[in-house]
Parts: structure tokens; sequence; C-alpha cells
């Protein structure tokens, strides 16, 4: 058997309320660049499921740019660190050094591909220059007296860069190396928080959160004009250039995306993202970028809640949108068709999205959603249910891609869902509860806590909290438990952590907090195998094939396996499949390949091939 990485359907780019989301993209406008979680994410636009993960940052990232070269990336973190490394493969690392001692906020390449300025929140100071390749100082950023929200470089000779500031200034500085030389004040009245030079070097463009459009001699940094007074209604968080330097957009908290003319100063055209009548937190604009290698005048813009906006000039809505997570999933369920076509995943901030496995292609369930991190889902007929720590049960239907309008409210906080013969069952933390169209039938009140829950047909499986012990309960055609456990399987060496019948009900596998997997003959309740023991940390997602011969585990350890019944010692893994840990497994494509799901926020796609 082998295992191999087909696809990432990346995480979307993190943001936060009332902060820039810096995005780059590289000179030929094929991918973009942005910060997710740990990990930088180099995304294609045209294909946005052909996407390579940088896993080099041991803190959350912040920042990422490609180099005028589009050979490299420079990205930053929390931690004040930069990493330079390749473009191709994402794997490469030229060099980690440490610019300040606190978060990164942006980054900017000089034209030739060799100088990085880096500026954010430090203590001793507020960014600093250095060489791409060795580290060394090439230049001292000062001026300012608060965090630094954004940078850039002129990308002609004579180098010039610009600073922006929480202190409502602009600090111009000439290099290399690169030195203060003067500083723009009581133009912005709040925080400055985006610049920009024009690609021929001829301008400066600052925005900020007095919504002011202030333009400078890009040469000399003296101030020139300001345009687009009244234009925006909110914050501008930033602002990008066209390639022909005579036009450039910036993007707002008032939901819109504007296209102004230099020369004029004119507003050419306004996009509002989401609903005309609504506003709504989720659709302010922190991030935009206009690749300048394009043909098509292709312009992206980022939504708060981490949408990726495709927009046009001459087109009033937004061409492509391209929805994620920008937390950790963790939750991921099939469809209930069985043909591996379509999955559901939930993430830590109550989203759920549906994805196409065939095309890649993700996009947000409609409907009242939850409010905060999904639990588990499990398939029905046609729909499917799922759970999470507000405390609800809500349905999806699967054919609309939207959730049903009824809900349950639980009496406790849900530890899993599970679905049989038309029942759900719930494990909360006082017992198990079992509902029918959304109405409670049953509940049978334990004197334990479960751990997570697994059905098939009239079997119910619960994992004992503070016991390496698994509990089978039966369930009547009524909806009723039983009140004393049909089998209680003693074999696990710690607490179990995740369960999983095989599709024809013959197994059951039992993994537990210690990275151990116990399969058992739900006929005899022996032990089929306790040999799949691989994982070197808590089990967190267990699922089988259709065929009930093979199934594919992930773990705390951020590793996923595949594992043979009639070889137990057969195993193949894939290391470092998410990073903080993998949530969620299952079986795709008619069992020619693998979804997993973890802290990472990305969706990955591997293909298996030579089971045995």
């Amino acid at each position: 058997m082998s295992i191999e990485n087909e696809s990432i359907l990346a995480a979307s780019p993190a943001t936060t309320r009332g902060q820039p989301t810096h995005l780059s993209c590289d000179p030929k406008g094929e991918r973009i660049a942005y910060a997710s979680g740990k990990s930088i994410f180099l995304r294609h636009l045209d294909n946005p499921a052909l996407s390579k993960q940088y896993t080099g940052h041991t803190t959350t990232t912040t920042v990422a740019r490609f180099s005028p070269s589009g050979y490299w990336v420079a990205s930053g973190d929390v931690s004040g660190k930069v990493r330079v490394w390749d473009a191709v493969e994402a794997v490469n690392t030229k060099g980690e050094y440490a610019i300040i001692s606190g978060r990164i906020n942006d980054v900017a390449w000089d034209g030739d591909s060799q100088r990085i300025i880096a500026v954010g929140d430090g203590r001793e100071r507020y960014g600093h220059c250095i060489t791409a390749d060795s580290g060394n100082s090439v230049g001292e950023i000062t001026g300012h007296s608060k965090v630094v929200n954004a940078v850039a470089i002129r990308q002609q000779r004579p180098l010039r860069a610009a600073t922006v500031s929480d202190d409502s200034t602009m600090c111009f500085l000439h290099g290399a190396p690169f030195k203060f030389a003067s500083k723009a004040a009581g133009l912005h009245k709040g925080f400055v928080l985006g610049a920009a030079f024009s690609p021929d070097g001829s301008t400066l463009v600052t925005v900020g959160a007095d919504r002011r459009i202030q333009l400078y001699d890009g040469k000399t940094g003296e101030p020139t004009r300001q345009i687009g007074e009244g234009g925006h209604t909110g914050s501008i968080f930033a602002v990008s250039w066209a390639k022909d330097s005579k036009r450039f957009v910036t993007a707002s908290a008032d939901q819109t995306v504007q296209l102004w003319e230099v020369e004029s100063g004119e507003r050419l055209q306004s996009w509002r993202i989401g609903h005309e009548s609504a506003v709504s937190v989720s659709d302010q604009q922190v991030g935009v970028v206009w690749p300048y290698g394009r043909s098509d005048g292709l312009i992206i813009s980022l939504s708060l809640d981490g949408n990726l906006n495709y927009l046009k000039p001459g087109s009033s809505t937004p061409v492509n949108v391209v929805q994620g997570h920008n937390k950790s999933i963790t939750a991921l369920g099939e469809g209930s068709d069985g043909a591996g076509t379509t999955l559901l995943t939930g993430s830590f901030d109550g989203r759920v999205c549906s994805w196409d496995i065939a095309t890649g292609i993700g996009s947000v369930v409609d409907g009242q959603a939850h409010s905060n991190q999904v639990v588990q889902f499990a398939p029905g007929s046609g729909r499917t249910y799922s759970v999470a720590w507000d405390d609800t049960l809500r349905t999806v239907d699967e054919s609309a891609s939207t959730f049903a309008g009824s809900s349950a409210k639980l009496s406790a906080q849900p530890k899993g869902i599970a679905a049989s013969d038309g029942r759900v069952i719930v494990a909360i933390n006082s017992g198990l509860a079992v509902y029918s169209n959304d109405n409670l039938v049953s509940q049978l009140d334990t004197d334990f806590t479960p751990t997570t829950i697994a059905a098939y047909g009239s079997f119910v499986a619960v994992g004992v909290e503070r016991e390496s012990i698994v509990k089978v309960y039966k369930l009547d055609s009524s909806g009723k438990l039983s009140v004393t456990p049909t089998a209680t399987l003693t074999n696990s060496t710690a607490q179990i952590s995740a369960l999983s019948f095989s599709p024809d009900g013959k197994y059951l596998a039992a993994g537990n907090s210690s990275g151990k997997i116990v399969v058992y003959n739900t006929g005899s309740w022996d032990v089929a195998t306790d040999r799949w023991s691989a994982h070197t940390a808590r089990v967190l997602s267990i699922a089988w094939n259709k065929a009930g011969t093979h199934a594919t585990s992930g773990g705390l350890d951020t590793n996923v396996f595949v594992w043979s019944l009639a070889k137990p010692g057969s195993r193949v893994k894939a290391p470092n499949a998410h990073k903080d840990g993998v949530y969620g497994v299952a079986w795709v494509a008619g069992d020619q390949k693998i979804a997993s799901t973890g802290g990472d926020a990305a969706v990955k796609v591997w293909t298996v091939k030579g089971l045995q």
C-alpha cells in the first residue's frame, strides 16, 4: 500500500477584526499567498484546489509576501521571526531571522529580491531591514512611537521605503542601507493601516482608519494631495495598485472595494460585498491585492470571514467567491449517499462548509449555523446531523446545502453524535439522548460521562470517561436504549477517544488516548485485532472503507494511517498530515482516496494505492 497527497483544499486567510490582512500575489498573477494558523498557503487563483502549504513556522503566522522574482516567499509570525523559503515546493527554507520581540505585521521586498523590511509591534524596535540570504542588517526602521502596521518599498532606484503606524504618521526612508529621511505627520487623524508604491515608483499612497487616501511623491516622500473624500464610510484597511500605475483599489470596513483613478482623483467603480440592505461585520473588506501578471484585470479582496472575492472592473458583483475555514476544522462528515463525492466540515468557530471532492470547491452551508465548535457529524437519509458546543442539534439538507429551519436544544454539552435506523443518538455530559425529527424520544442518564459515540443497527457504542472501556447498548424500535449495557469492552489500555462501526456492522474500531486502536468482532465482541498501534498520541477519528477491509485514522500526533484488517501489520502513513492534529478522516471517491482535516483549517485529499 502507499498513500500520496493529491490536493490541498486550502484554508482561508486568517483575519482579525479592526486589523488589515496583507495579501500577496506572484509576478505571473497565478498564485496568492496568505497566512492561516501556523501555516502559509500558496493558492492557485484559477484552480483554488491547487495549493502549497508551508509549515516551517512554530507559532501563528501573520503575513506572507512573494519576492519580485517569484522564486521566494518571506513570511512573519507573532513571535517576531521572518522565514524566507522557496515558492515552488514550499519546503526549502533559506533562513529564519529574529526581527523584533513581538508580532510581525508586514513584510516588503526590494526590487532586486535581495533585501527585506519587516515591521510590527516590538519592544525595542518596530522593524528592521535585512538581507534575504543571510539576515545581515542593511538599515534601521525608526521614527515611530507606536506599532507599525505596513511597509512598502519602491522597486526602482534610488531605493525608497515607507512605513505607517498607529501613531498617525508615515515615515519615509532612503536606502540602501535604509535610514530615516522624513516624516509626514498631521495628515492622517487615526491609525494608518496601509501603504503602497505605484509600480513605476512615481507615487506613494497611504490609507487608514480615518478613511483618508493620501498621495505622496514616490521619490521624495513629499505629500501631494488627498483624493476620495467621502468615498468610504468605514476604515480603509488595504490598498493595491494596478500594473499601469494609474489606478488603485482600496478595501474598507464599509463592505466595499473601490477603484480609483490617480490623475483625476475620481472613483471609477465600487463593489459592495454581501447583501446590499444588510450590514454584516463578516463582510468587512480587510485585504486586497491586484495581481500584476494578469491580463483580465482580476482583483482579489478578502472579507473578515475569510472569503476571497474575485472582482473584475466592469462587473458589479464578484465573479467568484472562494470559501473555506480559517479556524481549526474539528469535525468531518461524509455525505449520506455514501458515494464519497461530497464532504461536510465544521470548524472551531461554528462554520460549516460543503465540499465537492471532484472540483475541490467548498461553500458555506446556508441558514442558521452553529455559533461554537462543531463536535461531530452523522449522516442520515438525504441529510446530515451535527452537534456543537452551542448545545444544539442541527440538520443539514444536503440537496440544498442549507441548514433546515428547525433545531433541537440539548440539555448539556454534546460529546458526539451517531445516527441509526432513522434515530439520532447524541452523547451528552449526563448520558445519551435519542432524537427523531428534532424531537427528543428518550434519554438514558448514565453514571459516567461519555467521551465518544458510534451506532449501527440496534448497537450504540459509547466510550467511558476516566475508564478504558466501551459500553454497548441496544436501541429498540421505539427509540429507547437498554438500561443495562449489552457488552462492556475492556481491552483498551487508555480512555476511549474514537469509535467507528464498519459499514456492514461486523466490526467496531475503538481508538484511545494513547494512540492504540482495538478492533472488535460485533458477533461475539471478541478482539479481531489489537495491532493497530502506530499513533503516538490520541486517536481523534477512525473511518472504514465500504468493503470493511481497511480503515483510516487520524490523531493528535498529526499523522494519518491506513490499516488492513487482513494484514494488521501492513499499514501506510502520511506523516505530518495536518499541523496541530488530524481531527477528521473519511474515504472518498469510491474508496480510492482519503480526505482528512485538522488544526491547520485545511482539507487534504490523499490517493491510496495497492490496498492489501
